[in-house]
Protein backbone atom coordinates (compact mmCIF):
# COMPACT_ATOMS: atom_id res chain seq x y z
CA UNK A 1 0.00 0.00 0.00
CA UNK A 2 1.39 3.46 -0.85
CA UNK A 3 1.79 5.61 1.63
CA UNK A 4 0.40 8.90 2.03
CA UNK A 5 2.33 12.20 2.97
CA UNK A 6 0.83 15.70 3.38
CA UNK A 7 1.79 17.62 1.24
CA UNK A 8 4.12 20.82 2.09
CA UNK A 9 2.02 24.05 2.44
CA UNK A 10 3.40 27.44 2.14
CA UNK A 11 1.77 28.89 5.63
CA UNK A 12 -0.39 32.23 5.75
CA UNK A 13 -4.49 32.79 4.88
CA UNK A 14 -3.78 34.02 1.00
CA UNK A 15 -0.89 34.32 -1.23
CA UNK A 16 -2.27 36.03 -4.72
CA UNK A 17 -0.35 39.08 -3.76
CA UNK A 18 3.00 37.45 -2.53
CA UNK A 19 2.12 35.75 -6.78
CA UNK A 20 1.76 39.32 -8.24
CA UNK A 21 5.15 40.33 -6.31
CA UNK A 22 7.46 37.78 -7.21
CA UNK A 23 5.95 36.72 -10.97
CA UNK A 24 7.84 34.01 -12.64
CA UNK A 25 9.75 33.39 -9.27
CA UNK A 26 6.81 32.44 -6.98
CA UNK A 27 6.45 28.65 -7.48
CA UNK A 28 10.17 28.60 -7.90
CA UNK A 29 10.95 30.55 -4.74
CA UNK A 30 8.94 28.30 -3.02
CA UNK A 31 10.26 24.84 -4.08
CA UNK A 32 13.49 25.80 -3.00
CA UNK A 33 12.54 27.46 0.50
CA UNK A 34 10.42 24.32 1.21
CA UNK A 35 12.88 21.98 -0.43
CA UNK A 36 9.89 20.07 -2.82
CA UNK A 37 8.65 20.18 -6.12
CA UNK A 38 5.12 20.13 -5.04
CA UNK A 39 3.38 22.37 -2.44
CA UNK A 40 -0.20 23.30 -1.18
CA UNK A 41 -1.10 27.29 -1.21
CA UNK A 42 -3.85 29.41 -1.12
CA UNK A 43 -4.36 32.11 -4.38
CA UNK A 44 -7.46 34.52 -4.51
CA UNK A 45 -9.42 32.36 -1.89
CA UNK A 46 -8.93 29.39 -3.10
CA UNK A 47 -6.73 25.80 -2.50
CA UNK A 48 -3.85 24.90 -5.32
CA UNK A 49 -1.24 22.73 -5.51
CA UNK A 50 2.03 23.85 -7.15
CA UNK A 51 4.55 21.78 -8.44
CA UNK A 52 7.29 21.88 -10.68
CA UNK A 53 10.26 19.95 -12.60
CA UNK A 54 10.47 17.03 -15.04
CA UNK A 55 8.35 13.93 -13.14
CA UNK A 56 5.52 17.23 -12.17
CA UNK A 57 5.21 17.62 -15.92
CA UNK A 58 4.72 14.54 -17.00
CA UNK A 59 2.00 14.04 -14.10
CA UNK A 60 0.49 17.31 -15.18
CA UNK A 61 0.31 16.86 -19.14
CA UNK A 62 -1.44 12.81 -18.04
CA UNK A 63 -5.15 14.06 -19.32
CA UNK A 64 -6.53 10.54 -17.94
CA UNK A 65 -5.89 12.68 -14.13
CA UNK A 66 -6.54 16.21 -15.28
CA UNK A 67 -8.49 18.51 -16.77
CA UNK A 68 -8.28 22.17 -18.78
CA UNK A 69 -12.26 22.57 -18.61
CA UNK A 70 -12.86 25.46 -15.39
CA UNK A 71 -9.14 25.48 -14.35
CA UNK A 72 -8.31 29.12 -16.15
CA UNK A 73 -9.42 32.36 -14.69
CA UNK A 74 -11.69 34.12 -16.21
CA UNK A 75 -9.85 37.20 -16.68
CA UNK A 76 -7.32 35.10 -18.96
CA UNK A 77 -9.47 33.62 -21.18
CA UNK A 78 -11.60 37.06 -21.91
CA UNK A 79 -7.85 37.95 -22.81
CA UNK A 80 -5.64 35.76 -23.92
CA UNK A 81 -7.73 32.12 -25.47
CA UNK A 82 -11.20 32.91 -25.91
CA UNK A 83 -14.61 31.43 -24.69
CA UNK A 84 -14.83 28.21 -25.80
CA UNK A 85 -11.34 28.00 -26.89
CA UNK A 86 -9.02 24.99 -28.02
CA UNK A 87 -7.04 25.80 -24.82
CA UNK A 88 -10.70 24.86 -22.48
CA UNK A 89 -11.57 22.18 -24.12
CA UNK A 90 -10.47 18.13 -22.92
CA UNK A 91 -10.25 14.56 -24.09
CA UNK A 92 -12.01 14.19 -27.64
CA UNK A 93 -13.43 17.50 -28.25
CA UNK A 94 -9.93 18.57 -27.48
CA UNK A 95 -8.16 16.24 -29.93
CA UNK A 96 -10.65 17.27 -32.57
CA UNK A 97 -10.51 20.89 -32.39
CA UNK A 98 -6.79 20.82 -31.91
CA UNK A 99 -6.30 18.83 -35.59
CA UNK A 100 -7.97 21.56 -36.64
CA UNK A 101 -4.41 23.52 -35.70
CA UNK A 102 -1.88 20.79 -36.38
CA UNK A 103 -3.36 20.36 -39.92
CA UNK A 104 -2.02 24.14 -40.59
CA UNK A 105 1.36 23.29 -38.93
CA UNK A 106 2.47 21.45 -41.97
CA UNK A 107 5.87 22.02 -42.74
CA UNK A 108 5.24 23.28 -46.16
CA UNK A 109 2.36 25.91 -44.61
CA UNK A 110 5.91 26.53 -41.75
CA UNK A 111 7.54 26.97 -45.15
CA UNK A 112 4.86 29.40 -45.93
CA UNK A 113 4.50 31.93 -43.70
CA UNK A 114 8.43 32.33 -43.35
CA UNK A 115 8.11 33.20 -46.87
CA UNK A 116 5.88 36.00 -45.93
CA UNK A 117 7.70 36.82 -43.02
CA UNK A 118 10.34 37.73 -45.27
CA UNK A 119 9.09 39.77 -47.41
CA UNK A 120 7.67 41.54 -44.23
CA UNK A 121 10.98 41.96 -43.12
CA UNK A 122 12.99 43.19 -46.14
CA UNK A 123 9.81 45.92 -46.40
CA UNK A 124 10.58 47.21 -42.59
CA UNK A 125 14.42 47.25 -43.10
CA UNK A 126 13.94 49.34 -45.80
CA UNK A 127 11.60 51.90 -43.39
CA UNK A 128 13.95 51.42 -40.75
CA UNK A 129 16.81 52.53 -42.03
CA UNK A 130 15.19 55.85 -42.94
CA UNK A 131 14.21 56.72 -39.38
CA UNK A 132 16.54 57.70 -36.33
CA UNK A 133 15.18 55.41 -34.18
CA UNK A 134 12.51 52.73 -33.71
CA UNK A 135 10.68 50.97 -31.03
CA UNK A 136 11.75 47.38 -31.98
CA UNK A 137 9.03 45.14 -30.22
CA UNK A 138 6.09 47.25 -31.63
CA UNK A 139 8.15 47.37 -34.82
CA UNK A 140 7.99 43.73 -34.75
CA UNK A 141 3.92 43.01 -33.44
CA UNK A 142 3.26 44.73 -36.81
CA UNK A 143 5.83 43.06 -38.85
CA UNK A 144 4.25 39.60 -37.57
CA UNK A 145 0.63 40.56 -37.53
CA UNK A 146 1.10 41.69 -41.70
CA UNK A 147 2.67 38.12 -41.70
CA UNK A 148 0.07 36.30 -39.62
CA UNK A 149 -3.06 37.68 -41.74
CA UNK A 150 -1.53 36.86 -45.29
CA UNK A 151 -0.48 33.81 -43.50
CA UNK A 152 -3.85 32.67 -43.28
CA UNK A 153 -5.33 33.81 -46.23
CA UNK A 154 -7.08 37.70 -45.53
CA UNK A 155 -3.49 40.62 -45.89
CA UNK A 156 -4.70 43.53 -43.79
CA UNK A 157 -5.19 46.86 -45.36
CA UNK A 158 -2.49 48.83 -44.60
CA UNK A 159 -4.66 51.37 -42.46
CA UNK A 160 -6.62 48.39 -40.64
CA UNK A 161 -2.80 46.81 -39.89
CA UNK A 162 -2.13 49.23 -36.50
CA UNK A 163 -5.60 48.89 -35.15
CA UNK A 164 -5.58 45.05 -35.57
CA UNK A 165 -1.57 44.79 -33.82
CA UNK A 166 -2.85 46.67 -30.99
CA UNK A 167 -6.11 44.68 -30.37
CA UNK A 168 -3.82 41.58 -30.65
CA UNK A 169 -1.00 42.39 -28.73
CA UNK A 170 -3.17 43.95 -25.98
CA UNK A 171 -4.74 40.20 -25.30
CA UNK A 172 -1.27 38.88 -24.31
CA UNK A 173 -0.46 42.02 -22.75
CA UNK A 174 -3.23 42.17 -20.18
CA UNK A 175 -4.33 38.74 -18.97
CA UNK A 176 -2.73 39.49 -15.44
CA UNK A 177 -3.03 43.11 -15.21
CA UNK A 178 -5.73 44.67 -12.82
CA UNK A 179 -7.77 47.80 -13.42
CA UNK A 180 -8.13 49.91 -16.71
CA UNK A 181 -5.21 48.18 -18.35
CA UNK A 182 -7.19 44.56 -17.83
CA UNK A 183 -10.58 45.96 -19.15
CA UNK A 184 -8.96 47.59 -22.32
CA UNK A 185 -7.17 44.27 -23.04
CA UNK A 186 -10.92 42.67 -22.81
CA UNK A 187 -12.23 45.39 -24.54
CA UNK A 188 -9.71 44.92 -27.58
CA UNK A 189 -10.83 41.32 -27.59
CA UNK A 190 -14.45 42.04 -28.10
CA UNK A 191 -13.75 44.45 -30.95
CA UNK A 192 -11.45 41.91 -32.82
CA UNK A 193 -13.79 38.81 -32.18
CA UNK A 194 -16.98 41.10 -33.52
CA UNK A 195 -14.93 41.71 -36.71
CA UNK A 196 -13.78 38.36 -36.88
CA UNK A 197 -17.43 36.77 -36.62
CA UNK A 198 -18.60 39.35 -39.32
CA UNK A 199 -15.86 38.76 -42.01
CA UNK A 200 -16.62 34.68 -41.02
CA UNK A 201 -20.42 35.30 -41.84
CA UNK A 202 -19.90 36.84 -45.24
CA UNK A 203 -17.17 34.26 -45.91
CA UNK A 204 -20.06 31.18 -45.59
CA UNK A 205 -22.54 33.51 -47.88
CA UNK A 206 -20.42 34.20 -50.60
CA UNK A 207 -20.41 37.51 -50.32
CA UNK A 208 -16.36 37.52 -49.48
CA UNK A 209 -13.96 34.86 -50.92
CA UNK A 210 -11.14 33.26 -50.15
CA UNK A 211 -8.78 30.52 -51.34
CA UNK A 212 -10.03 27.09 -50.49
CA UNK A 213 -6.69 26.38 -49.63
CA UNK A 214 -6.08 29.06 -47.28
CA UNK A 215 -6.19 28.32 -43.20
CA UNK A 216 -9.00 30.93 -43.46
CA UNK A 217 -10.77 28.77 -45.63
CA UNK A 218 -10.08 25.80 -43.36
CA UNK A 219 -10.74 26.81 -40.05
CA UNK A 220 -14.20 28.81 -41.43
CA UNK A 221 -15.66 25.42 -42.61
CA UNK A 222 -14.16 23.43 -39.93
CA UNK A 223 -16.52 20.72 -38.70
CA UNK A 224 -17.64 19.82 -35.64
CA UNK A 225 -17.36 16.07 -33.96
CA UNK A 226 -21.54 15.99 -34.65
CA UNK A 227 -20.53 17.17 -38.45
CA UNK A 228 -22.07 20.35 -38.48
CA UNK A 229 -19.99 23.58 -38.81
CA UNK A 230 -18.47 25.39 -35.63
CA UNK A 231 -20.33 28.38 -34.61
CA UNK A 232 -19.04 31.52 -35.72
CA UNK A 233 -17.99 32.71 -32.32
CA UNK A 234 -15.91 29.81 -31.93
CA UNK A 235 -13.75 29.88 -35.14
CA UNK A 236 -13.14 34.03 -34.51
CA UNK A 237 -11.98 32.87 -31.18
CA UNK A 238 -9.90 30.01 -33.07
CA UNK A 239 -8.81 32.30 -35.70
CA UNK A 240 -7.47 34.95 -33.14
CA UNK A 241 -5.99 31.99 -31.55
CA UNK A 242 -3.57 31.16 -34.94
CA UNK A 243 -2.72 35.16 -35.39
CA UNK A 244 -2.11 36.06 -31.52
CA UNK A 245 0.68 33.48 -30.94
CA UNK A 246 2.67 34.55 -33.82
CA UNK A 247 2.44 38.40 -33.00
CA UNK A 248 3.46 37.30 -29.65
CA UNK A 249 6.92 35.88 -30.90
CA UNK A 250 7.36 39.28 -31.09
CA UNK A 251 8.76 39.06 -27.22
CA UNK A 252 10.98 36.42 -28.11
CA UNK A 253 12.88 37.82 -30.89
CA UNK A 254 12.77 41.36 -28.17
CA UNK A 255 14.83 38.76 -26.36
CA UNK A 256 17.19 37.67 -29.07
CA UNK A 257 18.30 41.19 -29.25
CA UNK A 258 18.42 41.43 -25.55
CA UNK A 259 20.61 37.98 -26.04
CA UNK A 260 22.91 39.80 -28.71
CA UNK A 261 23.48 42.91 -26.38
CA UNK A 262 24.43 40.99 -23.13
CA UNK A 263 26.32 38.45 -24.30
CA UNK A 264 28.57 39.62 -27.45
CA UNK A 265 30.59 36.70 -27.60
CA UNK A 266 27.61 34.57 -28.85
CA UNK A 267 27.94 36.39 -32.06
CA UNK A 268 31.44 35.01 -33.06
CA UNK A 269 30.05 31.45 -32.59
CA UNK A 270 26.65 31.99 -34.08
CA UNK A 271 28.67 32.90 -37.47
CA UNK A 272 31.27 30.60 -37.05
CA UNK A 273 29.43 27.63 -36.52
CA UNK A 274 25.91 27.06 -38.76
CA UNK A 275 24.32 24.33 -35.83
CA UNK A 276 24.87 26.74 -32.78
CA UNK A 277 21.97 28.77 -34.04
CA UNK A 278 19.36 26.40 -33.07
CA UNK A 279 20.65 25.84 -29.52
CA UNK A 280 21.18 29.79 -29.02
CA UNK A 281 17.11 29.63 -29.92
CA UNK A 282 16.36 26.98 -27.43
CA UNK A 283 18.80 28.66 -24.79
CA UNK A 284 16.93 32.05 -25.59
CA UNK A 285 13.22 30.40 -25.13
CA UNK A 286 14.60 28.54 -21.36
CA UNK A 287 16.27 31.24 -20.18
CA UNK A 288 13.92 34.53 -20.57
CA UNK A 289 10.64 33.93 -18.91
CA UNK A 290 7.73 34.16 -21.26
CA UNK A 291 4.90 31.88 -20.13
CA UNK A 292 4.57 31.47 -15.94
CA UNK A 293 2.57 29.01 -15.27
CA UNK A 294 -0.26 25.99 -17.02
CA UNK A 295 -3.29 25.36 -15.00
CA UNK A 296 -5.62 22.55 -14.86
CA UNK A 297 -7.86 20.98 -12.46
CA UNK A 298 -7.63 17.34 -11.14
CA UNK A 299 -10.13 14.97 -12.92
CA UNK A 300 -10.89 12.50 -9.73
CA UNK A 301 -8.95 12.41 -6.60
CA UNK A 302 -5.98 10.47 -7.12
CA UNK A 303 -2.47 9.59 -5.05
CA UNK A 304 1.10 10.43 -6.95
CA UNK A 305 4.08 9.82 -4.91
CA UNK A 306 2.22 9.64 -2.22
CA UNK A 307 0.55 12.91 -1.98
CA UNK A 308 -3.21 12.94 -2.16
CA UNK A 309 -4.96 15.06 -5.01
CA UNK A 310 -8.60 15.96 -4.59
CA UNK A 311 -10.62 16.47 -7.48
CA UNK A 312 -11.56 19.35 -8.70
CA UNK A 313 -8.28 20.94 -7.25
CA UNK A 314 -6.62 23.44 -8.75
CA UNK A 315 -3.01 22.48 -10.17
CA UNK A 316 -0.54 25.05 -11.29
CA UNK A 317 2.75 23.49 -13.50
CA UNK A 318 5.96 25.85 -13.22
CA UNK A 319 6.89 26.28 -16.80
CA UNK A 320 9.46 28.99 -15.81
CA UNK A 321 10.85 27.24 -12.70
CA UNK A 322 10.95 23.46 -14.72
CA UNK A 323 12.75 25.57 -17.70
CA UNK A 324 15.00 26.93 -14.62
CA UNK A 325 15.23 23.46 -12.55
CA UNK A 326 19.07 22.91 -11.01
CA UNK A 327 17.85 19.40 -10.86
CA UNK A 328 17.26 20.01 -14.79
CA UNK A 329 19.92 22.05 -15.69
CA UNK A 330 23.53 22.68 -14.72
CA UNK A 331 23.84 26.40 -13.61
CA UNK A 332 20.11 27.11 -15.13
CA UNK A 333 20.56 31.05 -14.29
CA UNK A 334 23.45 31.20 -16.84
CA UNK A 335 22.72 31.53 -20.42
CA UNK A 336 24.61 28.84 -21.95
CA UNK A 337 23.65 27.66 -25.52
CA UNK A 338 25.84 24.89 -25.57
CA UNK A 339 23.86 22.86 -22.84
CA UNK A 340 21.08 21.47 -26.00
CA UNK A 341 24.58 20.14 -28.01
CA UNK A 342 23.69 16.86 -25.71
CA UNK A 343 19.98 17.62 -24.89
CA UNK A 344 17.01 15.06 -25.97
CA UNK A 345 14.27 15.88 -26.10
CA UNK A 346 11.67 13.83 -23.48
CA UNK A 347 9.12 16.35 -23.83
CA UNK A 348 8.68 17.37 -19.71
CA UNK A 349 12.26 18.39 -18.70
CA UNK A 350 12.23 21.69 -21.74
CA UNK A 351 8.36 23.41 -22.01
CA UNK A 352 8.52 26.87 -23.15
CA UNK A 353 5.41 26.52 -24.51
CA UNK A 354 4.45 23.35 -22.97
CA UNK A 355 5.11 19.74 -22.43
CA UNK A 356 3.81 16.24 -24.32
CA UNK A 357 3.29 15.12 -27.41
CA UNK A 358 1.72 17.89 -29.94
CA UNK A 359 -1.02 15.88 -30.71
CA UNK A 360 -2.63 14.89 -27.44
CA UNK A 361 -1.64 17.24 -24.80
CA UNK A 362 -2.21 20.94 -24.55
CA UNK A 363 1.23 21.45 -26.20
CA UNK A 364 0.74 24.50 -28.54
CA UNK A 365 0.85 23.20 -31.85
CA UNK A 366 2.66 26.69 -33.19
CA UNK A 367 5.82 26.11 -31.67
CA UNK A 368 7.55 24.78 -34.90
CA UNK A 369 6.84 27.76 -35.89
CA UNK A 370 7.95 29.92 -33.40
CA UNK A 371 11.46 28.48 -33.73
CA UNK A 372 12.19 29.05 -36.96
CA UNK A 373 10.71 32.71 -36.90
CA UNK A 374 13.00 33.26 -34.46
CA UNK A 375 15.38 31.56 -36.35
CA UNK A 376 14.54 33.82 -39.41
CA UNK A 377 14.92 36.88 -37.02
CA UNK A 378 17.71 36.11 -35.56
CA UNK A 379 19.15 36.01 -39.43
CA UNK A 380 18.09 39.60 -40.08
CA UNK A 381 19.33 40.52 -36.47
CA UNK A 382 22.91 39.21 -37.52
CA UNK A 383 24.03 38.88 -40.77
CA UNK A 384 21.53 41.62 -42.79
CA UNK A 385 21.26 44.74 -40.27
CA UNK A 386 23.17 46.63 -38.76
CA UNK A 387 22.39 48.87 -35.26
CA UNK A 388 23.22 50.88 -32.73
CA UNK A 389 21.76 50.10 -29.00
CA UNK A 390 21.55 53.79 -27.09
CA UNK A 391 21.28 53.88 -22.97
CA UNK A 392 18.33 52.56 -22.29
CA UNK A 393 16.36 50.83 -19.62
CA UNK A 394 16.31 47.03 -20.86
CA UNK A 395 15.79 45.66 -17.72
CA UNK A 396 12.94 43.11 -17.38
CA UNK A 397 11.19 42.68 -14.17
CA UNK A 398 9.99 39.24 -12.68
CA UNK A 399 6.92 40.60 -11.60
CA UNK A 400 6.11 41.70 -15.27
CA UNK A 401 3.85 39.14 -16.90
CA UNK A 402 4.36 39.03 -20.02
CA UNK A 403 8.25 40.00 -19.54
CA UNK A 404 8.93 43.13 -21.69
CA UNK A 405 11.68 45.15 -21.32
CA UNK A 406 10.81 49.02 -19.96
CA UNK A 407 11.90 50.46 -22.79
CA UNK A 408 10.60 47.92 -25.24
CA UNK A 409 14.32 48.05 -26.82
CA UNK A 410 15.33 50.63 -28.84
CA UNK A 411 17.32 51.08 -32.10
CA UNK A 412 18.76 53.78 -33.94
CA UNK A 413 20.10 54.15 -36.84
CA UNK A 414 19.76 50.54 -38.44
CA UNK A 415 21.26 50.09 -41.48
CA UNK A 416 20.94 47.58 -44.28
CA UNK A 417 23.86 46.12 -44.64
CA UNK A 418 25.29 46.07 -48.32
CA UNK A 419 25.83 42.16 -48.58
CA UNK A 420 22.34 41.76 -48.13
CA UNK A 421 20.75 44.30 -50.49
CA UNK A 422 17.89 42.62 -52.06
Amino acid sequence: MENINEIPRDEGIDHSLALLKEGYEYILNRRKSLQTNIFETRILGKKAICMGGKEAAQLFYDQTKFQRQDAVPNRIIETLFGKNSVQTLDGVAHRHRKKMFMNVMTKEKINEFLDIAKLEWEKALDQWSKETEIIFYEEMKTLLCKAAFKWIGYPPHEKDTEILMNEIGAMFETPIAFGLQHWIGRNKRNQLEKKMEKLIEKIRSNEVQVQSESILHQFVFYKDLDGSLLDVETVAVEVINILRPIVAISIYINFIVMALSQFPHERVKLKSTPDYIHLFIQEIRRFYPLVPVAAAKAKSSFTWNGYTFHEGTLVLLDIYGTNHDPNIWENPDEFQPERFAQWQDDQFSFIPQGGGRYETTHRCPGEQLTIEAMKLSLEYLLNKMDYEIPEQDMYITMDTIPSIPKSKVILKNVKRLKESIH
